[in-house]
């Protein structure tokens, strides 16, 4: 089951014009005009896509009151929590946080865990905005709703109680790796969690279990800034190499979002599609185009029913 929920899919992070004028709370930070969205794309979600939804949504929900919740269907990838409207009505939301890919709201008595799925997007916009037919969970702040849309049904909205213990225990986040962007991550650290691991250094990172949150896309794009072969067995990496490939996640992951949260700031369009990630990848996408740095051509290979897109003569 956590293999299935660690699904990836990019994030943007659109702003775009209420039709409706509304009055925002006084407590709640003002949106300037605008309703947040947090949409979508066709590829896989990736820690810096889910980081830059959390940035976005929490200005709107840390600190607010949860007055009702709607549920449109009886479920996503699993069935929603019994009384969940009962469970968080008058509750604070406390903090917006990230585990990987999923999205924690924290409570005093628990926390709301949140998966994106496949297709799914969040909005902050006004209470009464009529849903569409994939809106199936609003999450009520007063004039304001978190709402949650999913075409594909492939996302999930968790309970985890307190008295169930830390939410790191959760079945879905008990087995994941280490956050790349703390302190704790390092060069060693790869180094000593791939010691007799012949599986490929790409597959490893794709996993989860040593590194958390390092999707197809970056994967890709840290392999190629290290200089390191996706192919490589991991157990063969030599320390020096996973350092250099340490500062590359890190490295990669930082731009990522800080582009994306500088469309926090910039008005996209009512069309809700934004340039955000539709970056020039050193390696990613690029199949059978010239290496930007050394001109040979970038390849395209099957790993575990990924694409993976690497230099043959930058990576050895």
């Amino acid at each position: 089951m956590r293999a299935s929920l660690a699904r990836a899919l990019a994030i943007v992070v659109t702003r775009r014009r209420v039709l409706k004028k509304f009055t925002v709370p006084a407590e709640s930070p003002s949106n300037n005009g605008y309703s947040f969205t947090f949409p979508a794309k066709s590829c896989m979600p990736e820690l810096p896509e889910v980081e830059v939804t959390r940035r976005g949504i929490a200005p709107h929900v840390e600190g607010r009151t949860v007055t009702g919740v709607i549920l449109r269907h009886t479920g996503l990838r699993w069935p929603f929590p019994e009384n969940l409207d009962a469970l968080l009505r008058g509750r604070v939301i406390r903090a917006a946080g990230r585990r990987g890919k999923y999205l924690l709201l924290a409570f005093d008595h628990g926390t709301l865990i949140v998966h994106l799925g496949m297709s799914g997007h969040l909005r902050i916009l006004p209470a009464d905005t009529p849903p569409q037919k994939h809106d199936h969970v609003d999450v009520l702040l007063g004039e304001t709703a978190m709402r949650l849309t999913d075409p594909r049904r492939f996302g999930a909205v968790l309970w985890h109680a307190q008295e169930e213990g830390a939410v790191d225990g959760h079945l879905l986040l008990r087995s994941l790796g280490v956050e790349p962007l703390e302190a704790v991550f390092s060069g060693e650290t790869l180094y000593r969690q791939t010691r007799k691991r012949s599986a490929p250094i790409k597959q490893v990172l794709l996993a989860g279990n040593v590194v958390v949150g390092v999707g197809n896309i970056y994967a890709s794009e840290s392999l190629f800034e290290a200089g390191i072969a996706p192919t490589t067995p991991a157990g063969r990496i030599s320390r020096a190499r996973y350092e250099r490939l340490a500062a590359a996640i890190r490295r990669v992951l930082a731009a990522a979002i800080e582009r994306g949260g500088s469309t926090l700031r910039d008005f996209v369009g009512g069309d809700g599609q934004s340039g955000y990630f539709q970056q020039d990848y050193f390696v990613y996408d690029r199949a059978g185009q010239p290496c930007r740095v050394c001109g040979a051509e970038i390849r395209l290979l099957r790993q575990g029913q990924r694409s993976t897109f690497h230099c043959p003569n930058c990576q050895k």
